[in-house]
């Protein structure tokens, strides 16, 4: 049921707690927003030490019993993928987050990962079983079903303490790595689409202006300087990123907030009105940790799907093998810099097509969806998290001077943890990110002979990769002239025949980045060595 309708320099922190405070307010309305983003865990992540729904909903309750009028924001991302919604669609993410709406009002734009499945069906049920509210205003619900289809509110505006509050809602397209669908209209000129809304809820009277997203981070940055022309503009909240980030607000820039993925950090957004009308804000992220104990109640709904989910698969929490050392597929790690995980992962892509195995082969980081660590025993649970959706692999042939052209996709962008970031087999790479984008891999080498020589660019090399970036997924762009394999060989199957045949054989799978050695080095600045001595 549907029951509401309703900034040139960056600064990216990983820090415990950002702010920025203006001037005292001298009339303080009370209004507090939590805003999270990228959730795709009913539950805690990192052995139930990090993250979690539980925790939020805890520290909501404080609020309120300090007389703040809570609302959550929520940036996208969360019906899929994960291992349970492989079996549920995300409804128990719905219903979590109904759980939440009835503590405190919920809104929510869509992520491109809600449009994964290719017909929309799963949307359907998920908007109908809903009670928090959508919002999007650069794109539309076309499933030929009314009630869902009308519940997407555009030019949204909600009232607090008298005050009225407009919200803008974008997402990102299929061109910039969203999801292309027919029952998903969406409109890829961001800037137009903001400045239209924010026009129309300029003139509708609201007091406080703020952007909810799910869109790259330079895009967000583009859109906050529509603040010069709309003071009362004062900051986006949004997804699609899985790292914190943080660009501080000022007059001709609207701040621009994320959050970590699964919660792990969330912010909090405190704003009170001067006596003339103007917004001030206070900004602070919160890291959600084991120091938070989760809410009791909420603690009953996670109890319920994880009960489900082994009702369903009671072999989840069967030992399939032995980590060596603690294997870390956090998002922090695999979508940033090398990983241990990652490299074990994508050493068994290289051997998929038989004998000889391929030169080279890599992986999105976004494809290793578990962000945990994995340590002592190997359950068949690890395994079904860590791979949330199918991977298929292709092989093809290409030059060194293609491979390389082609894994620059790997490094573009700005600031952190991006689905597209490369683990990678068969090669080291080394990469400065101050050079323009394009030309950033400054050394890409293979071994022979026992070292490692640069790439030959006429050479022509066996590479396996996802069939997903194949078709130019995450920005990825294979020479068309170059055929490939069919898709064969899915990988969360040649990932646990390895890990069982080791433990047929005694051994314990993993090993720890090498530093010495290792697969992917980025340059800390211009002109830095690229490998050890």
């Amino acid at each position: 049921m549907i029951r509401r309708t309703l900034l040139v320099a960056v600064c990216t922190l990983f820090v415990v707690a950002c702010s920025a405070t203006p001037q005292e307010p001298t009339q303080a309305s009370g209004i507090t927003f939590i805003h999270l983003n990228d959730t795709y865990r009913v539950g805690a992540v990192e052995d139930g030490n990090a993250g979690g729904f539980g925790r939020v909903v805890t520290l909501i309750r404080e609020l309120q019993a300090e007389g703040r009028d809570v609302r959550i924001l929520h940036g996208g991302d969360f019906l899929y993928p994960s291992l349970e919604s492989q079996l549920w669609q995300g409804m128990q993410i719905v219903d979590a987050f109904n759980f939440m709406d009835a503590v405190a009002p919920m809104y929510v734009v869509a992520g491109n990962h809600e449009f994964d499945p290719r017909t929309p069906d799963h949307l359907i049920d998920a908007v109908k079983a809903s009670d928090f509210d959508w919002l999007g205003d650069n794109y539309r619900f076309a499933t030929g079903v009314e009630e869902v289809d009308r519940a997407l509110h555009e030019q949204f505006i909600f009232e607090v303490d008298g005050r009225k509050v407009g919200v803008f809602a974008l997402l990102l397209h299929a061109n910039e790595g969203g999801n292309d669908r027919d029952y998903l209209p969406t409109e890829p000129d961001y800037l137009r689409h903001a400045q239209r809304v924010i026009a129309a809820l300029d003139a509708a009277g609201a007091e406080l202006i703020i952007g909810l997203t799910h869109l790259h981070l330079w895009t967000d940055l583009e859109i906050a300087a529509l603040r010069a022309q709309y003071p009362q503009f004062m900051f986006i909240v949004g997804g699609h990123e899985h790292e914190p980030e943080f660009s501080e607000l000022r007059e001709d820039r609207a701040a621009v907030m994320k959050g970590a993925s699964n919660a792990r950090s969330i912010w909090r957004i405190d704003v009170a009105f001067e006596a003339d009308g103007t917004p001030v804000i206070d900004t602070q992220m919160i890291d959600v940790n084991e120091s938070i104990i989760p809410d009791a109640d909420y603690a009953k709904l996670d109890d319920k799907w994880r009960s489900r989910l082994l009702e369903r698969f009671p072999f989840l929490t069967a030992r399939v093998g032995e980590a060596a050392v603690p294997l870390d597929s956090r998002e922090v790690t695999v979508r940033n810099r090398e990983s241990n995980w990652g490299n074990f992962v994508v050493d068994q892509m290289r051997g998929a097509f038989g004998k000889p195995p391929a030169d080279l082969a890599f992986i999105n980081g976004g494809t290793l969806r578990i962000d945990d660590y994995i340590m002592g025993d190997i359950t068949f649970e690890d395994i079904g998290r860590t791979f949330g959706f199918s991977s298929y692999l292709r092989h093809m042939m290409m030059t060194g001077e293609e491979f390389r052209t082609v894994l620059e996709a790997g490094y573009r962008g700005t600031g952190p943890s991006k689905g597209y970031f490369p683990q990678v087999s068969g090669f080291r790479v080394c990469v400065d990110r101050s050079r323009p984008e394009g030309e950033r891999i400054v050394s890409l080498e293979v071994p022979t002979d026992g070292d490692w020589q640069e790439i030959e660019e006429r050479r022509e090399y066996g590479v396996v990769i996802p069939d997903f970036l194949y078709r130019g997924g995450d920005g990825y762009a294979f020479p068309p002239e170059r055929e490939a394999s069919r898709p064969g060989s899915e990988l969360v199957y040649l990932v646990l025949d390895a890990i069982i045949n080791a433990q047929a054989e005694g051994r314990a799978i993993g090993a720890p980045v090498d530093a010495a050695n290792p697969r992917t080095v980025i340059l800390d600045e211009p002109g830095a060595p690229c490998w050890p001595e």
